[in-house]
Order: structure tokens, then C-alpha cells, then sequence
């Protein structure tokens, strides 16, 4: 009998759907996306990041009474860890220059501090509060790796986790546009498709592993500068350039020396990012004195980047203006990405807790391409 055909997936599972999901979808060529059927953008403008969160896990958005009670659910979770576990956090990480890095060990001890256990060995209950335990916890987690002291002021923060995360890294009360800003920023990012990092959560959870291990997992593949990048280094391009005169010649150069222009190009987007369109509003409403700067380059870099690259969608992605609003946000360039690591851990245990349903542990397989088979060796 002959064997079937194997097909080959394409390098990078480039088109290749393996799942089902009812959580989020990206349209690359439309500049869309999307949470279980409400624009993604639409929701960052006028909800905030508890009500999304609710849509992810629930699969509704909340009425007013709904969203408060959840807040503070969320609220009272953190609150639940145990103050030494922060202390240690700090005591661990404090020598880390990697903030990614250092929350990825984090997580680790927050599932510990859990007690956290294989899926299967638990209700469908206990995987909601699980989940919703070690994601509700990330602002604290990254707030301890940047400075001590973290335990103590738990009792004071707000219920919205936006504020607190501010609040617990300036170690002050966040002004309310800022607040708003921020909640932007990580209601955007919540969920973006089957990228690498959703799809390790995923891969790890369709083996029965506890939620830790699917959140230190994911951070894992964040942690590669080919997925998480780097706002900061925007950032840095814009303190590199200084001033609007001197933009066309330094992404000539750049680009002359084959270097990316950092915010600048998606996998996906064959469009304007369309987070970058609401983070660039939102960025010019918290002013500062690098929006200017930002904008001139921006358009300065659409227009030679056309130019110099005309076979090549190169236009403005999340990274760019996001690291505008974080700056401007008082959030230091080193908690950018962990920063993003706090949003996405939502949909990490979302995309995880819907695996769960009606789980079959995923076990692609390989093509060989090394040496054929040789005789067998003979005893001696």
C-alpha cells in the first residue's frame, strides 16, 4: 500500500492555519483587527482594559456593575500573593540588565507563590482563577524587578490596573491622562493573531502544563528581538536624530547601511498599523517634547522608505508611537517590552484557557533532510 503524501509546510508556517479560535483576528491587507468580533481600536478608545479583559475570558463586554465588580476582582488577586514573594522578586532580579529576562523568572516564582498545578488536575473554575491569578499579577512582577520596596505598597494602589502599574514603578499617583494613555496601549495590545509568543502559550498548554508554565513559556519567545523588538530602540532613533533637520540624511544613511528604521514594517500589516494610528493620537493629546520630533520623522521616513524601497510595504507599526506614549506615560525605555509582557499575558491565558477546551496536545511533524540510511552495523 502506498503511503499518503506528506505535505510540507511552508518555511514559518507562513499561512498555515493550526487552530480554531474565537478570541482575536488580524487582516493584514484591511489594517484591521479585531477581539471577539468588536474593533480592537474602538475598545482601547472607549473601554477600559478590565472590560476588554472580561471580553477575553468571558466572551461579552461588561455592564457598568460587571466591570466594577471585576476590577476589583482583578484587584484583590494581586493583593493575594504574598508580600515576600516581591521581595524575592527584587532579590533575584535585581542584577539583571535584561527586564525581559527578569520577568520571565518572575512569572516562574508567582507560580510557585500559587501553588500552581497542571490543568488537568483542576476544575474548569479553578483554571479561570489561575489564570486570571498569574495575569493579574504581571504589573507587580515587573514593578519589583525595577525597584524595591514593591510589597509595601500594595494596600494603597487604585483598583484599575493601569494606575497601579504606574503608580507601583514611578512610586506616585499617575495623572489621569496618563492612566488613559497607558490603559491604550494595553488594551491594543492585548491579542495580535497566532503570533510566536501566543502560539508557544498555546503549544505548552495543549500538553496539560500548569499556567506559570505557559507564561514563562510565552514571555520565552517574546524575549527574541525578531518578535518582542524593541520600542525603546524608536526611542533611541529619535534621541539619535535630535532634531527635524537632520532626519533625511540619518535614514538615508541607515538605510544605505542596510540597518532597519526601528517602528517601521509588520509580518502582517500590508497597511498602517492600526494600533500605531491610535497610539499616534494618542501621543500628540499627552504632547511632550518629542512628539514633534516623532511626527517629522515619521513622515520623513514614510517618504524615503517608499523611495529607496519601492517593492517593500515598510510603514509605521505599534512599536513606533507606542514608545512615544510609554515614554510620555513616565514609564522608563527598559519596561517597555515587559510592559507589553503585561498586556499580552491576557490573551497568553486566554488563548491557553480556550486550548483547554477540547484540548489535543499539538505534535507536528518534521521533514529529514539528512544523510540516508546506512547499513546496520555488525557486532563484533
Amino acid at each position: 500500500m502506498m503511503a499518503a503524501a506528506v505535505q510540507v509546510a511552508p518555511s514559518g508556517l507562513e499561512g498555515v492555519v493550526v487552530t480554531d479560535t474565537q478570541i482575536g483576528d488580524v487582516r493584514g491587507t484591511e489594517g484591521f483587527f479585531q477581539y471577539r468580533g468588536y474593533d480592537a481600536t474602538d475598545l482601547a478608545r472607549n473601554c477600559r482594559l478590565e472590560e476588554v479583559w472580561h471580553l477575553l475570558l468571558y466572551g461579552d463586554l461588561p455592564d457598568t456593575t460587571e466591570a466594577d465588580r471585576f476590577t476589583d476582582r482583578i484587584a484583590g488577586l494581586r493583593r493575594d500573593f504574598t508580600p515576600a514573594l516581591f521581595d524575592r522578586v527584587h532579590q533575584v532580579t535585581a542584577g539583571a540588565t535584561d527586564r525581559v529576562a527578569a520577568l520571565r523568572t518572575a512569572w516562574s516564582l508567582a507560580a510557585a507563590d500559587l501553588g500552581a498545578r497542571p490543568w488537568l488536575d483542576l476544575s474548569p473554575q479553578q483554571r479561570i482563577d489561575q489564570a486570571l491569578a498569574l495575569a493579574a499579577v504581571g504589573p507587580l512582577l515587573v514593578a519589583a524587578t525595577h525597584r524595591p520596596g514593591v510589597a509595601a505598597d500594595l494596600d494603597d494602589l487604585p483598583a484599575s490596573t493601569a494606575a497601579a502599574y504606574l503608580q507601583l514603578v514611578t512610586g506616585e499617583a499617575a495623572k489621569p491622562d496618563r492612566v488613559t494613555a497607558l490603559e491604550r496601549y494595553l488594551v491594543l495590545t492585548i491579542d495580535h493573531g497566532l503570533n510566536a509568543s501566543t502560539f508557544t502559550a498555546r503549544v505548552v498548554a495543549s500538553t496539560g502544563a500548569d499556567l506559570g508554565a505557559v507564561l514563562v513559556a510565552a514571555v520565552g519567545a517574546l524575549s527574541g528581538p525578531l518578535h518582542g523588538g524593541a520600542p525603546s530602540l524608536a526611542l533611541e532613533m529619535l534621541d539619535d536624530i535630535a532634531t527635524p533637520d537632520r532626519a533625511e540624511a540619518w535614514i538615508r544613511d541607515a538605510v544605505g547601511r542596510g540597518e532597519r528604521i526601528m517602528g517601521f514594517g509588520h509580518r502582517i500589516y500590508r497597511t498602517e498599523d492600526p494600533r500605531a494610528r491610535l497610539l499616534r493620537e494618542t501621543a500628540q493629546e499627552l504632547g511632550g517634547p518629542r512628539i514633534d520630533l516623532a511626527l517629522h520623522v515619521e513622515q520623513t521616513a514614510r517618504r524615503v522608505l517608499r523611495e529607496l524601497k519601492p517593492d517593500r510595504v515598510l510603514d509605521v507599526n505599534v512599536e513606533y508611537h507606542a514608545a512615544i506614549v510609554m515614554d510620555a506615560a513616565g514609564l522608563p525605555p527598559a519596561l517597555f517590552t515587559p510592559t507589553f509582557a503585561v498586556s499580552r499575558a491576557i490573551g497568553w491565558t486566554a488563548h491557553a484557557l480556550e486550548q483547554m477546551d477540547g484540548n489535543r496536545i499539538m505534535r507536528p511533524n518534521s521533514r529529514y533532510t539528512g544523510p540516508e540510511p546506512v547499513r546496520p552495523i555488525r557486532p563484533r
